[in-house]
């Protein structure tokens, strides 16, 4: 089920992420100050991090609550194991 209103706002986020990586590459080229180009490059993978956290959340409240309705006992051990190694993934970054 795709909600459309998520959709096309992920795509905005999705937009303006791309943006702020296209501006990095170009403070590179530029020679900008080191410590600002860290500090877009941390805007840019939070910001990363927050679609991830939104597209997460999506996938708990449809995907897995779908699994859940169903009592598959099969589908709903994939998506807690999916689910721990996305979480375990995010801890590391």
């Amino acid at each position: 089920m795709k909600n459309n209103t998520m959709h096309t706002e992920n795509k905005a986020r999705l937009a303006r992420i791309e943006g702020q990586v296209r501006a990095v590459n170009r403070m590179i080229d530029d020679g900008e100050y080191c410590i600002d180009i860290i500090t877009q490059i941390q805007a840019a993978r939070s910001a990363l991090q927050s679609v991830s956290k939104i597209i997460l959340e999506k996938h708990l409240k449809h995907c897995v609550a779908e699994a859940l309705v169903k009592s598959d006992t099969a589908d709903i051990q994939e998506k807690l194991d999916e689910i721990m190694t996305v979480i375990k993934r995010m801890e590391k970054s």
